[in-house]
């Protein structure tokens, strides 16, 4: 391990200066001239996803590097640093058929859950996409029940400055986001994007707590459900983009994870591909028949080797291009362990790194956008990649 003064001296002045303007939400003197860009590109929703700025700044789940993840605050943050699009909402039902915004239906990590006693009897294990998980699950809550509880910093050995907003913030509804967006958009003048995430859509299915009709039904109800509606929905199951498809025309993603991985409604219904196969010319092909883009995995665009370090770009950019596909891979982070090994600075877990570096490599593959979770650095890196 590096020593922690090391590190201090290398990225802690640029920390400070990033969460200075994050608590005083002085996002346009952070951005400078990329705030300007934004309210030019993004002032009306009439042009769909093609009047926003490229590569388009994607707060992921927020501004969740500086805020706990799916909660009003760490959403507003992200529209005060100037963020393009917010990803409000991994969507997960309650046992009354609510959809909340958590990264995962298991909440144990991402709120005070385990601090309730009333609930101690919820926790159970779970297969979850094949996967063993023990915690407690959404689906098992009401939503009045959901709403006794606090949002919590999920990775707080990365993010020890965010576990200060411990307990500050409930879970929010989709509806209530729908609602939230409609009042920024209104206070601020010029449209709000929302990019929200259709979680686990096959196991909830089996459940019998389908996504996608809910989904498609309070799009409706809000008349968010059009082509050019600043609501862009994803998924990492391609059967549940398509189902989407027929139900809504907002723009749609399918979203990819490592290579080697098959979507779990794949395995479910015996498709033998795996997401290799789907970034093939193909692949892409079919999936453009039914959407517009694709978010695919960093990895799938430049490759990294057994050090962790960057190889040259793969061919997915210029192939899904072909197809008249949009990519917005994810996630740049600022802290070391996220980033590849060329780019880390020392070996502290939630020190930064030399991520403007890491922007101008993936920019440089003609990306169409990228999540992050940390919108200002995002936006300092694509002016810097303009003036470039």
């Amino acid at each position: 391990m590096g020593t922690r003064e090391s590190n201090e001296e290398t990225t802690g002045t640029g920390r400070r200066a990033l969460l200075g303007a994050a608590v005083l939400g002085t996002g346009t003197a952070v951005l400078g001239m990329a705030g300007t860009a934004r309210a030019e590109g993004a002032r009306h929703g009439g042009k769909g996803l093609g009047g926003l700025p490229r590569p388009t700044i994607i707060g992921h789940r927020g501004a969740s590097g500086y805020r706990p993840e799916h909660t009003i605050g760490s959403y507003q943050l992200a529209l005060d640093m100037g963020a393009d699009i917010v990803e409000a909402g991994d969507l997960v039902p309650t046992k009354d058929g609510h959809l909340v915004c958590r990264h995962e239906p298991e909440i144990g990590g991402t709120t005070d859950v385990a601090d309730h006693p009333e609930f101690a009897d919820r926790k159970r294990t779970k297969v979850l996409d094949g996967v063993s998980t023990t915690g407690w699950f959404t689906e098992d809550f009401t939503l009045a029940e959901l709403k006794r509880l606090r949002a919590v910093e999920r990775i707080p050995a990365n993010r020890p400055h965010n576990t200060l907003y411990d307990g500050r913030w409930e879970i929010p509804t989709f509806e209530e986001v729908l609602r939230w967006q409609d009042e920024q958009t209104r206070r601020r003048g010029k449209q709000v994007w929302i990019y929200p995430e259709l979680k686990h859509p096959t196991y909830f299915r089996k459940l019998g707590l389908p996504l996608e009709e809910r989904v498609a039904k309070l799009l409706h109800r809000h008349r968010k459900d059009r082509r050019t509606s600043p609501v862009v929905l994803q998924s990492f199951e391609p059967t549940s983009v398509q189902r989407l498809d027929k139900l809504v025309d907002n723009p749609l993603v399918v979203l990819l994870s490592s290579a080697g991985s098959r979507p779990w409604d794949f395995v479910e219904t015996g498709d033998p591909r795996t997401v290799a196969d789907l970034v093939k010319p193909a692949g892409l092909r079919e999936i453009a028949s039914y959407a517009q883009g694709i978010g695919p995995t960093l990895d799938l665009v430049i490759p990294r080797d057994a050090q962790g370090r960057l190889t040259q770009p793969t061919t997915l950019v210029a192939d899904a291009h072909r197809v008249g596909l949009i990519l917005h891979p994810y996630t740049l982070r600022n802290e070391n362990p996220f980033l590849p090994a060329e780019f880390r600075k020392g070996t502290d877990a939630d020190a930064y790194g030399d991520v403007f570096g890491a922007y101008r490599a993936y920019f440089a593959t003609g990306i169409d956008g990228v999540f992050t979770d940390q919108p200002d650095t995002g936006l300092l890196a694509r002016e810097d990649f303009r003036d470039r």
